[in-house]
């Protein structure tokens, strides 16, 4: 069950960001709002997130190779496959990334 609650969590956490980036006003100033989160603050809590749910999956599969009572194999399976699909997401993410940055590169002046 915490599992499902989990991913509402996430749900719902990314419900909240688009939000925040659709209510932002739109400026056409490359400087920063003070205070405001930055594209690399969004990033590092992007792969922070990814991080910590992976060190949860390992620690989740840990707990039931040594038999701790209470971890189900379900669990287990559902955690790693949530790692595994949010570490694709931001693999894909990353290569987004490159592919724009290299494509302004070649821009012609």
């Amino acid at each position: 069950m915490s599992q499902g609650i989990e991913f509402n969590r996430l749900m719902l956490d990314m419900r909240a960001m688009q939000m925040d980036a659709m209510s932002a006003p739109k400026s056409t100033a490359a400087v920063p709002e003070v205070g405001g989160s930055s594209f690399a603050d969004m990033l590092g809590q992007a792969v922070n997130k990814v991080n910590d749910t992976q060190q949860a999956s390992n620690q989740l599969a840990s707990a039931f190779e040594i038999g701790k009572s209470g971890v189900d194999l379900t669990d287990v399976m559902i955690s790693s496959q949530k790692a595994s699909v949010s570490f694709q997401a931001l693999t894909q993410v990353r290569n987004k990334l490159v592919q724009a940055y290299q494509d302004i590169m070649q821009m012609p002046v």
